[in-house]
């Protein structure tokens, strides 16, 4: 078996779905149901044998050490993070109890359950860790994308914790010879993302007529990774990756946040055109920019591709048509998951924010 944490947010959720569709190995799923873990996501697998779902959390380090006691996964996949830059500037407590003091938890009674293996399984066992192209900082217009060398330097109090817990990673494979692998990993974009990051909030926004708030000039740059393409890379570091290395994984689709609503808009407008006949962009509202916001991510991923034969199957025009597509078979899901905790969320964070 494998020990996934996170599994009932979108990558995690994606992954242990495309998972048990593709092997017969069972996985053990941590995750403590935050705002963003949804279990709706995993209704497929109600019946399903092989998925044992466990709600708890990283810090809990007696819980931990008990599953991995009781099924002794041969690798473990940390998903688990407080993800969302906006809820880190209000609130940055959070993530630093989620990534970094849980990550170290999380490290630690795998070290203690590691080194009991027998040598054998011990030289297999696995621990991938889920990362951020945010721990990189911003680039310039013009500059070289990030490459695996690039230097840390987080601007916003999410991607600060994140580089922590990649630092830890690091250390924990050089002070104790723990066989870690970690992945920094561009926007990610797709089915069962929670409708607070800019493509489900733009698409849900559209079709419930409300306003499309963009930030500041639109012009911030981010490379767009299909969520499934990652969880294909994710299973390829898992299964012929370096111990110790690291690698960056990107859709090469390096976008201003302008052009992606306008795209989203224009397919709605082909897809599920308004009752009123209007178009979608005249929604599009532009509101004041939060605070730090980075300028340009992208992502040099060659070194995956060189050494482990990864490669994006999806084109950002193919992958953001089935996404659409995703949102509009699947409305009610939209309509579970948003909580009361959720619009409190939604109206806070744009509040006051037109210009």
């Amino acid at each position: 078996m494998i020990l996934i944490t996170g599994g009932a947010g979108f990558i995690g959720t994606n992954f242990l779905l495309d998972w048990l569709a593709q092997s017969d190995e069972g996985v053990i799923n941590l995750d403590v149901l935050t705002y963003a873990g949804n279990l709706e996501n995993l209704v497929s697998l109600k019946d399903d044998k092989r998925h044992i779902f466990v709600q708890g959390d990283i810090c809990d380090s007696i819980l931990v050490t008990k599953l991995l006691t009781k099924y002794q996964p041969r690798a473990i996949i940390n998903f688990a993070a407080e993800s969302h830059v906006d809820r880190s500037i209000q609130n940055p407590e959070g993530f630093i109890q989620t990534n970094i003091v849980g990550t170290f938890r999380l490290l630690e009674t795998t070290r203690a359950y590691w080194s009991t293996l027998e040598n054998k399984i011990k030289q297999k066992f696995r621990f991938l860790h889920i990362s951020t192209d945010e721990v990189y900082g911003s680039l310039a217009s013009g500059e070289e994308a990030f490459d695996e060398d690039h230097r840390y330097m987080p601007n916003s109090p999410y991607s600060a914790s994140k580089a922590a817990s990649d630092h830890l990673i690091r250390a924990y494979h050089h002070t104790y010879g723990l066989p870690v692998l970690t992945t920094n990993c561009s926007n990610n974009y797709g089915p069962y993302h929670f409708p607070e990051k800019l493509i489900p909030l733009i698409i849900v926004n559209a079709l419930a007529g409300k306003p499309l708030p963009v930030y500041g000039d639109g012009q911030q740059i981010r490379d767009w990774l299909y969520v499934k393409d990652h969880c294909a890379a994710i299973r390829q570091v898992l299964e012929a990756g370096t111990l110790g290395e690291t690698y960056n994984i990107g859709g090469r689709n390096e976008k201003p946040n302008i052009d992606i609503v306008h795209t989203i808009c224009a397919l709605l407008d082909a897809l599920y055109p308004r009752a009123n006949g209007k178009r979608y962009h005249e929604q599009i509202t532009f509101v004041t920019d939060r605070p730090g916001h980075d300028r340009r991510y992208a992502i040099n991923s060659k070194k995956i591709e060189c050494e482990l034969g990864w490669k994006p199957t999806e084109t950002f025009e193919t992958g953001i048509q089935k996404t659409v597509q995703w949102y509009l078979d699947n409305q009610s899901w939209v309509r579970n998951v948003q909580s009361g905790i959720y619009r409190k969320w939604i109206d806070k964070n744009y509040e006051g924010r037109t210009l």
